[in-house]
């Protein structure tokens, strides 16, 4: 009781310091330049921009937004915040996606993706009303290259829905979901030279359910994938409450998916493991549901990512932030392994003889 009476009253002081930063930041933020977009253009002025992403490579910041992407070049930007490229991407669908009962203001180009596909290109995708498309943008000028590409698997059907991609080795990996429902979340590799596509297996909670949060790149053969999967935690005999764990996933890049009678087309190599971020003690408390990642970053000269946690909607309000080694986590993934049998069962050891090696 002692510590959780302490922990009220850090977060008082927290809140505390809180409003007097944003009071800070709201008298000093006019000293700085600030981007508004395209102030002429009516839709901007009556719904705002709804950034998306931010892309830095070298001094250029490219901007996504509804409808549009920007490219800023940040050598000028400390005098004037001012686009000196602009690319507007409307949809064609909004009818159709009025008509499959989505709110107009849903039904506009919300570019989701904006990932370089190599020096030259930029891979970009945006919902579309509800209809993902994808396309490549020449770097320097904004230019379409080529014809356009389905989006689905690619980009999320929605803006609120959250996505990642990148490419790697001429592969595009991205997680998010497939379907006009948000029911089916997926991790997928697509668009690579002689490389099968493959995804997890649909619908199967075991695998993947989402949101999806971010992807890093951590090592020649791996993906790591940060995600939340909603597991059954059994009360008592009658009751089952759903509760949220964030967890971390791998893929190896060398993966070209099973046989034509076992996993055909379905990653081989998936597997997953448990974020802990905890107060320990005699009974551990536990943050369990991730809200943001960093990319990977040096921490006591070692390669490693730092998240911010909340506790479950029904707990007790709270946030922390957990540092986790990339090192640690692979190791994580040489074993002991656990399986669910069934969706809704528990996690019961993997015997030695039944794990598959080389993994």
């Amino acid at each position: 009781m002692d510590w959780l009476l302490l922990s009220w009253r850090l977060l008082l002081i927290s809140l505390l310091c809180c409003v007097s930063c944003v009071s800070l930041l709201s008298s000093e933020s006019y000293r700085y330049p600030g981007f508004q977009g395209l102030l002429q253009d009516n839709d901007t002025l009556r719904l705002g921009l709804d950034f998306q992403r931010m892309l830095r490579i070298n001094h250029m910041l490219y901007i996504t937004a509804r409808d549009h992407v920007f490219a800023v070049n940040l050598t000028t930007a400390s005098e004037a915040f001012v686009p000196q490229l602009k690319l507007t991407w409307k949809s064609k669908d909004v009818s159709k996606c009025t008509v499959r009962g989505k709110n107009s203001d849903e039904c506009y180009n919300y570019v989701k993706v904006l990932v370089p596909r190599n020096d030259e290109t930029l891979f970009a995708c945006g919902t579309n009303a509800f209809n993902p498309t994808c396309r490549n943008y020449k770097m320097t000028s904004l230019e379409q290259v080529g014809e356009e590409l389905v989006g689905q698997a690619r980009c999320p059907f929605e803006s609120s829905q959250s996505n990642v991609g990148l490419f790697a080795g001429g592969d595009f990996y991205s997680a998010t979901m497939t379907d006009f429902l948000a029911s089916d979340a997926v991790i997928y590799r697509s668009l690579g030279d002689g490389r099968p596509v493959l995804r997890t297996v649909k619908y199967d909670s075991k695998w993947l359910r989402g949101p999806i949060y971010s992807v890093i790149l951590c090592h020649v053969s791996y993906f790591i994938v940060s995600l939340h999967v909603v597991d059954s935690a059994h009360t008592d005999s009658s009751a089952v409450l759903q509760v949220v764990f964030s967890r971390v996933a791998r893929v190896c890049k060398n993966d070209n998916g099973g046989s034509p009678r076992v996993l055909e087309r379905y990653w081989t190599s998936f597997l997953k493991a448990r974020l802990n971020c905890s107060v320990p003690g005699d009974s551990f408390f536990y943050f369990d549901v991730l809200q943001s990642l960093t990319n990977v970053l040096q921490i006591n000269q070692r390669p490693a990512v730092v998240g911010v946690f909340t506790t479950q909607a029904n707990s007790i309000p709270g946030s922390a932030v957990c540092a986790f080694y990339m090192d640690d986590i692979e190791k994580v993934f040489n074993g002991k392994f656990k399986e669910q049998r069934t969706s809704d069962s528990s996690w019961t050891p993997v015997p030695d003889e039944q794990v598959p090696r080389p993994r």
